[in-house]
């Protein structure tokens, strides 16, 4: 059975636990980071019982379960539906494409999020995380059914975009980095063996003060995890407590233009003119995040058997 974690501050100490029923079991270790929890604490998650839990989940303050000195990687244009609203075809995807967040964007499932004085077109992208289990420090190849060895489990990532950073400046680190860009959590979901086999059933949500905006199964992915880790293993090293984020559906604020109006901005416009017309147009794009608005996301099967919590950020001003 899937194990919900936690990482929660206890008399200003982050400290560790497992939930249970709106309960929490305190986990007696003190880990630092994601990668001593994952390396030392996640025998004694896997041993937790109802009976040990003596603290109310709705009373913690929690922490992303994932630690700013981790590794945060990232998969872009991998569901279909979003390659499409992105004006591409996703028979014409040759390329996993992957780039990083800065890990100090890393902010609580239930943090307020600063909205940038200089940014106006704040996007959302519900996606899956992959937490790694063990190193991966060499070109490997991973099986489909060989999840289990290689990560500890999922979480939930909200990967907040300035697009008018990202796109005219072609820099995804910089317009995804910002902090408090990076919402994780609120549960590090530990899966078995048998459970990730679950993973494409997996139900990505999102709404916009109440508003779905976002709805897809994670089976929907172009490049599966364990292609990932692959490709991954041949680039650089991954250690443990690292975070993959698997790329988001459909649903996001910015949308490709209309053929007409991508012919004008590719033969008429220069550059400059293009982007001022981009950000002139989002401004008027209510879908955009803005000062006020509440974000929730959720990734949960619809059995209810694999539940990774609830995203609740509030969008402020500076």
């Amino acid at each position: 059975m899937a194990v919900q974690v936690v990482r929660y501050l206890q008399d200003g100490t982050p400290a560790w636990g497992v939930v249970h029923d709106r309960r929490v079991a305190p986990l007696p270790g003190h880990y630092a980071s994601t990668a001593d929890f994952v390396n030392e604490g996640i025998d004694a998650a896997w041993a937790s019982t109802p009976a040990q839990a003596s603290l109310s989940l709705d009373g913690l303050e929690l922490l992303s379960p994932v630690t700013g000195d981790r590794q945060f990687v990232c998969q872009g244009t991998n569901y279909a539906s979003h390659v499409r609203e992105s004006g591409l075809d996703p028979d014409h995807i040759p390329f996993n494409t992957l780039f990083s967040k800065a890990s100090s964007c890393l902010t609580s499932a239930h943090a307020d999020v600063v909205r940038p004085a200089h940014v106006r077109l704040l996007d959302y992208e519900v996606e899956l995380g992959l937490v790694m289990r063990r190193a991966l420090t060499a070109p490997t190849v991973v099986k489909a059914d060989q999840l289990h060895e290689w990560l500890a489990g999922v979480t939930i990532v909200n990967d907040l975009s300035a697009r008018d950073v990202q796109l005219p400046q072609g820099q995804f680190y910089k317009g995804k980095s910002y902090r408090g860009f990076g919402p994780a959590g609120p549960f590090l979901l530990l899966l078995s063996a048998a459970e990730w086999r679950r993973w494409p059933e997996l139900r990505l949500r999102l709404q916009v003060n109440g508003q779905p905006r976002q709805d897809a199964y994670g089976g929907e992915m172009i490049f599966k995890p364990h292609q990932t880790l692959t490709e991954l293993s041949a680039l650089h090293d991954m250690q443990p407590g690292d975070l993959i984020a698997t790329g988001t559906p459909a649903g996001c604020a910015a949308r490709a233009p209309g053929k007409l109006v991508m012919w004008i901005m590719r033969h008429l416009l220069s550059d400059a003119g293009k982007w001022r017309l981009f950000i002139g147009k989002g401004q008027n794009n209510p879908a955009y995040l803005r000062p006020g608005d509440v974000v929730t996301a959720s990734i949960r099967t619809d059995d209810g058997e694999l539940d990774l919590g609830e995203q609740r950020n509030r969008i402020v001003a500076p």
